[in-house]
This record gives structure tokens, sequence and C-alpha cells, in this order.
């Protein structure tokens, strides 16, 4: 029988080794899986392919991407995230009334730049800070405050 390592049974080392983990980019493996399905979202709303599904993988990335940017990783603009908010506002109600979920070519441009530093940053940007962008994303779908304290973009 193999002989435990002394670290094994102590709860501090575990915590260590789990926030030494926080401080390391993403699996490179999860990030492509991740990266991919932005990008045929992309490509699917580019193309007047899309689907709500399409649009709602867009605007959550463009959240994302914004709050990874605002814990210091990676360029974003207050004023590119408003342009792109009111471009996936109006492809999303055209294809609620016409069920064209399309984006025209300078919104597809704007989401493609916000798609391209997305996936840098989940390349690049330690887990720790894809994590904080999760939760405060999943607050600020369920209306709750999502605003970090620390930090405000713009």
């Amino acid at each position: 029988m193999p002989k435990l390592l002394p670290f094994a049974h102590n709860p501090n080392a575990a915590r260590a080794r789990r926030a030494r983990t926080m401080l390391l980019p993403m699996p490179r493996t999860i990030a492509d899986e991740i990266a991919l399905r932005v990008h045929l979202a992309l490509a699917a709303m580019r193309a007047g392919a899309g689907s709500r599904h399409d649009a709602q993988t867009l605007t959550q990335t463009m959240i994302l991407m914004g709050f990874i940017a605002e814990a210091a990783f990676g360029p974003v603009t207050y004023e590119q995230l408003a342009a792109a908010e009111a471009a996936i506002s109006a492809a999303s109600d055209r294809g609620r009334d016409t069920g064209e979920w399309r984006l025209d070519g300078e919104a597809a441009d704007l989401f493609a730049a916000i798609v391209t530093t997305y996936d840098g940053q989940l390349r690049r940007a330690p887990l720790w800070a894809i994590a904080e962008a999760s939760e405060r994303l999943d607050r600020f779908r369920a209306g709750e405050a999502y605003q970090r304290a620390d930090r405000k973009l713009g």
C-alpha cells in the first residue's frame, strides 16, 4: 500500500492548494470549449441564422468580459459595452418580433472584438477573476447587487 503524503490530512494544505489553483488560468481544454460555444453563437448571429440562445450567449459573454476586464484582465471601454448592449438589445427585439436573430455588420464586428477579448481572458486570466465574474453575472441575473466594491469600470 502506498504511503500517503504527510499533508494529505491537513485541511490547511488543501486550502492552500485550492488558493494556488485560483491563481492559475483555466485549463486550456475548458477555455477552448467555452470559447468555441461563444464563437459559434457569434457566427450564427452574423449569418442571420441565430437564435434566442445565441443572443443570450453573446449577452452573457459581453457582461462577463466586462466584469473580467474590470478586474484588470483585458481592455474594454464603457462606450464599447454601451454600444454592444444597444446592438444586442436591438437584435433581440428584432428576433422576438420577426424570428430573425442576426447582428448587422457593425454590430457583428463589435461583438467579434468582445468575443476575441473574452477568448483571451479565458486563456490568461486567473480562475479567481473568472469565478468572480461568473458569480457577479449570477447575482445580476437574480436582480441582486452585482457591483464590485473596490473598482468600477469607466
